[in-house]
């Protein structure tokens, strides 16, 4: 069997969508790695094809090349391929220190001599799942799904701890990491127009935006934002009745687990980054013509609303996405 090493994205979203990459090189026998940075590891522990799980001791920025020499050293002889996930200089570096003979990856960022097999970098923005399954070199991947799969007992005992039933409460993830321009605003009026108990899920770094719409609803909602481990959030998600997102990776997550959910976008497209679901419901205003006047500035990708309206998730309403759950 030959052994490969995964480097992981940085972000819970991306690490989500390499789920079906993952699932196509075990099938056909491979013994699968993850190099992962700590926060993103969690989502390979919900991958059951994933035999192990390296957590990277790498900071966001800089090359921290002597972190990565010492790393390198250590891993050599173990791999025969390595796939390079990432785009950047820096993410392929341990492979090549590593001295692993065989180096998977995309074009990215001045790579010709660290991998050894390189595809060209896509013109346009594809689906990022069928972006990373081509790294498999196998054709047929435009229908791809992430599935991510917790044990029942995992989930059952996290639900214990928090007194909640599977299936009777609403997961609520109402931050995004990239910024404003992507935070559905309405998250405390969908809570109080609820029946069910609410848990708001989320950072640290989200706890006050939690706080916020915990005020809008004290009866109804838990805030549980910074409180979890990344897996905890994983069950609690995983037994839901509903999740109600952002374009965000715990979206991702929700989607990969086949919870029912919705998910709202503003500055991004579901063309691009969509929750891969059946049982997903996707509100985008840019797609509604009964939205006038239309969303021309749509997606427009920018961490804060660069025409100040913020029509894009300000005038999608409680009401609307209440019908949806």
């Amino acid at each position: 069997m030959s052994q490969s090493l995964i480097i992981a994205p940085q972000w819970i979203g991306d690490a989500v969508m390499t789920e079906p990459l993952l699932r196509r090189l075990h099938a056909r026998g491979e013994r699968l790695t993850v190099g992962a940075l700590p926060w993103v590891a969690p989502v390979y522990r919900a991958m059951p094809q994933v035999d192990q799980v390296i957590e990277f001791p790498f900071r966001h920025g800089g090359l921290q090349l002597k972190a990565r020499r010492t790393l390198g050293q250590q891993l050599a002889g173990r791999f025969d391929t390595a796939y390079v996930l990432p785009n950047s200089l820096k993410s392929a570096l341990l492979p090549f220190l590593a001295s692993i003979p065989r180096r998977v990856g995309y074009l990215g960022e001045a790579r010709v001599g660290l991998l050894t097999h390189r595809l060209k970098n896509p013109r346009e923005k594809p689906p990022m799942v069928a972006f990373y399954s081509a790294l498999s070199g196998e054709s047929g991947i435009a229908d791809d799904r992430p599935r991510l799969a917790l044990p029942a007992l995992q989930v059952d005992e996290v639900l214990r701890q928090q007194g909640l039933a599977r299936g009777g409460y609403v997961v609520m993830a109402p931050g995004a990491e990239y910024g404003p321009a992507k935070r559905w605003p309405h998250f405390g009026a969908l809570a109080a127009l609820l029946d069910r108990p609410v848990v708001l899920l989320g950072s640290g770094k989200e706890a006050e935006l939690c706080a916020e719409i915990l005020a809008q609803a004290p009866q109804r909602c838990r805030n549980l934002a910074g409180q979890t481990s990344l897996m905890e959030a994983f069950a609690l998600i995983a037994g839901a009745g509903h999740v109600v997102s952002n374009d965000s990776g715990l979206m991702h997550v929700a989607a990969a687990f086949g919870v029912p959910q919705v998910a709202l976008f503003g500055s991004s497209s579901p063309l691009h980054t969509p929750p891969l679901s059946e049982q997903a419901r996707v509100v985008w205003l840019k797609q509604d013509p009964q939205y006038q006047p239309p969303l021309d500035c749509a997606p427009c990708f920018q961490r804060e609303c660069p025409l100040g309206h913020f029509r894009c998730l300000n005038d999608v309403s409680a009401e609307r996405v209440k019908a949806l759950l």
